[in-house]
């Protein structure tokens, strides 16, 4: 008789085997903020500093609006010994001059405002984007009442006494389209988001080729 056939024992495998270990339980509290970015604290913080570095830049603003916006120039006269004032030049583009300068420089503010907010924090936040719409529209507003502070008196009746009659003097610095004030923070934001969109952090994604263990 021939003894049973056996099969062979399998060779051994000297290949650690993969094991599925379940992820590290997290802490209490953790969450994405601490995965993928700063915290909620960091973004608030960081979203009050730009806040507070815009309202500081009106100052500047202000001071360069008055100083480059055009001049409009008036001049008295008396009639029946009442005091009347009148534009030297009717068909002059100064008033307009003066809100485009406003607007102009508000848009170069916000393009600085949104590039350095972008430079600050790559990825970006809600608070960050309330902080660039809020801070360009005080520091825009701060602009305006200091240009017009910083400008010639409201008082044109008296200005035109004080000089005399016929004598040419320039307006009071105003605006005359108050959606100037918004140059700023829509400036900011759309370079902001511009610059996110393209250059800003993204998530990795998965890949499906990948073979199974």
């Amino acid at each position: 008789m021939t003894a049973p056939l056996t099969p062979p024992p399998p060779p051994h495998d000297n290949t650690p085997h993969q094991v599925w270990q379940a992820p590290p339980a997290q802490a209490p509290g953790a969450g994405t903020y601490e995965q993928d970015g700063p915290g909620m604290k960091t973004e608030v913080r960081d979203a009050a500093v730009i806040t507070v570095a815009m309202v500081l830049g009106g100052v500047l603003l202000g001071l360069l609006w008055w100083w480059l916006a055009p001049h409009v120039p008036l001049i008295g006269d008396e009639v029946d010994k009442s005091w009347v004032v009148y534009l030297k030049d009717s068909e002059g583009e100064q008033a307009i001059g003066v809100d485009g300068t406003f607007t102009l420089l508000g848009l170069g503010f916000g393009l600085v405002s949104g590039l350095a907010a972008f430079l600050l924090r790559r990825c970006g936040g809600v608070p960050l984007v309330v902080a660039l719409g809020i801070g360009g529209l005080l520091g825009s507003l701060l602009a305006w009442r200091l240009g017009m502070w910083l400008g010639p008196g409201s008082d044109v009746i008296a200005h035109a006494k004080a000089v005399g009659k016929g004598v040419t003097f320039s307006a009071p610095l105003k605006l005359g389209a108050k959606g100037a004030l918004l140059a700023w923070p829509f400036a900011a934001l759309v370079v902001h988001l511009g610059l996110t969109a393209a250059f800003g952090p993204r998530d990795p994604e998965p890949d499906y080729g990948a073979p199974l263990p």
